[in-house]
């Protein structure tokens, strides 16, 4: 059973028209202020960030060093040693916001995420294959070419995708049983997680077990350019699937009629989605709950009958990278971001189910 995605207004929300040449749309006020507020909290938290360490510096002063100014030991500081970590940090919840929204529009159930379906657990256990099999030239990035752990996770993340999307194929990709197959294949992804765990030595496990919370310590601009390069590629692509979407809301039927593409669209919308999960879990491990939570915060701020896709990846940064401050500052010990992100996620995954099995009895 497929859970609505449909949420009452909150207040009243005007409706403008925008004409950009011979193209025209009806946009909602909330659709364009939600998402200028979380850039202008983004870029604050991220400059905050970058200010904390052993070396403190100025929100102003940071500000001031990203566009220029500022001494060389701040521009050192803050573009070599500490903007590689929030940048990371930045495009990881941009893509797992991003693709959260893909997939619960897709299926139509606030439940269904990256996490949900699998992809994180195949990502996660290719990734603990390769620490096991190659110990500490994997974890030092000396493995298949200077990329290691990365390139491990990002090929099991597709793996995992095309095995759900291939299972879960017939005749076009239903909702339902796409959460059906994903969840049986994140099983076993967690399986394979804890049979490697059992035969690798101490260090190895200590390693895959620091990975496995998502951890945002000692990313450097080797992480961050990849995966903004794909992200380039990924995210205008996802943009351009919100008409679509939009349309696909109304039934398959409903769609062809209105010359979509239905079968062709589908596949394209998942593959787009897991691609921006495998990316953000090569990244920085798996960093769960944010694709979950982020698309359902998103659509209640914005309104409207789905998660808003631009809201819902300013969103996922602007979690990411508040929760790596958190655990920066206000924590007395420093912990890996994806802790404090489950931290958020897990109550709301629990108030989600406790909610929807009210709403059935």
């Amino acid at each position: 059973m497929t859970a609505q995605l449909t949420r009452p207004r909150l207040g009243p929300d005007r409706r403008r028209t925008v004409r950009v040449g011979p193209a025209s749309g009806v946009v909602r006020t909330r659709q364009l202020v939600v998402p200028v507020v979380a850039l202008v909290l983004l870029v604050l938290a991220a400059a905050a960030s970058m200010g904390r360490g052993d070396y403190p510096i100025g929100l102003v002063d940071v500000l001031g060093t990203l566009v220029g100014a500022g001494d060389p030991t701040q521009q050192f500081i803050v573009t070599e040693l500490r903007a590689p970590r929030v940048v990371v940090g930045a495009l990881v919840g941009l893509a797992l916001g991003l693709s959260g929204a893909l997939i619960q529009t897709f299926a139509r159930n606030p439940l269904a995420s990256p996490d949900t379906l699998g992809i994180n657990a195949g990502a996660s256990a290719a990734a603990v294959g390769a620490i096991v099999l190659g110990g500490s030239a994997t974890t030092s990035g000396q493995l298949l070419g200077g990329l290691g752990l990365p390139v491990a996770a990002l090929l099991g993340g597709l793996t995992s995708a095309l095995l759900i999307f291939g299972l879960a194929w017939r005749t076009g990709v239903d909702g339902y049983r796409l959460i059906l197959v994903g969840i049986g294949l994140s099983a076993v992804g967690v399986a394979a997680v804890d049979w490697l765990l059992t035969r690798s030595t101490l260090q190895d496990a200590s390693a895959a077990t620091v990975w496995l919370t998502g951890s945002l310590n000692g990313r450097t601009w080797d992480q961050a350019w990849p995966l903004g390069t794909v992200l380039l590629v990924l995210v205008p692509v996802a943009l351009a699937c919100s008409r679509q979407l939009g349309v696909l809301q109304f039934g398959e039927d409903t769609a062809r009629a209105l010359g979509v593409r239905v079968g062709p669209t589908q596949a394209l919308v998942v593959l787009v989605a897991v691609a921006l999960a495998a990316v953000s879990v090569s990244a920085a491990g798996p960093v769960g709950f944010v694709a979950l939570v982020v698309p359902q915060v998103a659509v209640r701020l914005v309104g409207g009958s789905r998660p808003p896709l631009l809201a819902s990846a300013l969103l996922g940064a602007l979690l990411v990278v508040s929760a790596d401050l958190l655990t920066r500052t206000v924590l007395p010990v420093t912990l890996p971001v994806g802790i404090v992100t489950a931290a958020v996620g897990a109550p709301y995954l629990l108030w989600l189910l406790v909610r929807g099995r009210r709403a059935l009895t």
